[in-house]
Formats: structure tokens, sequence, C-alpha cells
């Protein structure tokens, strides 16, 4: 029995693959997974708004004592057990995310300095949705399973919703969640909802991985 469960969730949850170039995808997808946690963090030290995400994660670390990215983990890790009745599947760079992001978080706040200056606030807002957006484009360009958020997104998708109203509905229900656990919501969390998109674009095609070419058919005799 736990034979067969594992085994369905593997089937449904993991897709391996690890198309060429191999060392190429891996740096990058590492490296934006680094930048994505360094723009949380720097939403976070602007103490303008955070993103949605990072509202919930920075009022569970308020309510609890664990840190902001030890929640980003936790989240993480709780929303992958969803893909399984919404049958996402899942990458490398799926797994690495629930990781490495946290991660980057934590260290990320913890080099940054507090400032106070509103002038340097917004510089930090600035930076920050700028970063996530570099970050985007190097995670998804790699190819390699969307992030456990996403795949969250594109699950519900799936069972009807559109895609716009799937991912308004649920950073709408965690900003609000996390807002009253304690979390920072505030004109930067608006401005990385409106901007993050089309920023995103301009650098997706830049940080794009060729696709792996198709075997050629086998030649056969006439």
């Amino acid at each position: 029995m736990f034979f067969s469960i594992h085994a369905l969730t593997a089937r449904v949850l993991i897709t391996p693959a690890l198309p060429r170039p191999r060392l190429r995808r891996l740096l990058q997808l590492y490296v934006g997974l680094y930048l994505f946690g360094l723009s949380g963090a720097l939403l976070l030290r602007s103490d303008l708004g955070a993103t949605p995400w990072d509202v919930l994660h920075q009022g569970l670390s308020l309510q609890t004592g664990l840190s902001i990215g030890t929640w980003s983990i936790i989240v993480g890790a709780l929303l992958m057990l969803l893909w399984i009745p919404l049958r996402q599947r899942a990458g490398i760079g799926t797994l690495s995310n629930v990781v490495v992001v946290g991660m980057s978080v934590d260290v990320s706040l913890w080099l940054l300095p507090t400032v106070d200056a509103m002038g340097w606030r917004v510089l930090l807002l600035v930076l920050g949705v700028l970063v996530c957006a570099i970050a985007t484009g190097c995670y998804i360009g790699v190819g390699l399973g969307p992030g456990p958020r996403d795949g969250l997104m594109t699950g519900l998708a799936a069972r009807g919703l559109s895609v716009r109203t799937a991912r308004t509905l649920i950073e709408s229900t965690v900003a609000l969640s996390g807002f009253l656990l304690g979390g920072t919501v505030g004109v930067g969390t608006l401005v990385f909802m409106l901007a993050i998109g089309p920023l995103a674009q301009v650098f997706l095609p830049l940080m794009r991985m060729p696709e792996p070419a198709a075997p050629a058919p086998a030649e056969t005799d006439v």
C-alpha cells in the first residue's frame, strides 16, 4: 500500500529530467532562486509593503518567533502537498525553490541594514521589484518546474478558474491573512503586484534557455 501511494505521488509530482546544457541550467536556477529571496528581503527592509506571500510569512514569523525564511520553507512544503490532488508536476526547480528561497530570505535580511530615511526605503522597494523580475526570468527561463505557489495557481486554473482569477484569489487571501497576523501591507505590496508581470516579461526572453532538440527519427531501410 505504501509503495503504491509513493509511486503515485512520484508519478504525479516529480519530473526529474534535466535537459542540456545542464550546468548552465543549474547555475541560472540557483542564481534565480537566491535573487528571489534577496528581492523579498529588499521589500521587507523597505518597510513599505512586502510581496503578498511574504506578508503571510512575516505575520507567521511575528506570531511564532520562527524566521521569515523558515516560514517560507514550511509554507512551500505544505503547498506541495496540495499539488497531489491538483495533479501538478514538479521538477528539480520546484523542490529547490522550497528550500533555497527561504534560506536566501533569511541570509539577505541578515546582510541588509535597516534604514529609516524614506529615500533609501523607496530605493529598496524599487530594487526589490526589479530583482524579483530578473529572478523570475532566470527561474522560468530554465524550465525546471514551477514554484510551489505558482503550481497552486495553475492547478486551480486547470479546475476552471482563469489564471488571473486564481492568482488574485490566492494572493489576496494570503496578503489579508498575513496582514491580520501583523505582516506589512503597503504601497510596496501594490507596486509589486502591478509591476512584476510587465517587468518579468522584459527579462524572460533574455533568460530563456533553448529547448532541448528532439531526437532525430531512426532511419529505416525501404
